[in-house]
């Protein structure tokens, strides 16, 4: 079965994401994040249209990651996001981000994050990515 391109592009901005996190020091994140994300996106074999969308994505979530961490860190309770896989924490940074934004129905963003935590986490990732975005979507009233 083929891979949708909405699919396509929530895993290439998981891999910016996670690129970006990797080889960034903090003082150097606007720079680093640029020499990153080029690289990915360079490398990816997706259409232009997947890579603005992964695009857009992942510079929701670095413009609004306080927010986001704030919904995740509430929702995960007895789990510090900084011990989290930075795999799981970016997956669940990407799923809060398209709860919040409204336009995607909950039920495809957990569907959605739950396969991205299955191809790219370990093995109770797919659970725990599951538990923390519904307890975020009760929160936001979104289911």
């Amino acid at each position: 079965m083929p891979v949708r391109a909405e699919t396509r592009a929530r895993a290439l901005a998981l891999q910016l994401l996670y690129a970006r996190e990797m080889t960034a020091a903090p003082e150097q994140h606007a720079r680093s994040r640029e020499d990153a994300w080029s690289g990915v996106l360079r490398l990816s074999a997706t259409t232009p249209r997947v890579q603005e969308r992964a695009l857009a994505l992942a510079d929701g979530v670095t413009r609004r990651m306080d927010e986001l961490d704030a919904h995740i860190r509430r929702a995960a309770e007895h789990w510090r996001l900084e011990r989290l896989a930075p795999i799981d924490r970016h997956i669940l940074r990407l799923g809060v981000l398209e709860l919040a934004g409204g336009a995607t129905p909950p039920k495809v963003v957990l569907d959605e994050s739950v396969r991205l935590a299955r191809w790219f986490g370990g093995a109770k990732s797919p659970g725990f990515v599951n538990g923390v975005l519904d307890r975020v979507a009760r929160e936001l009233g979104r289911l």
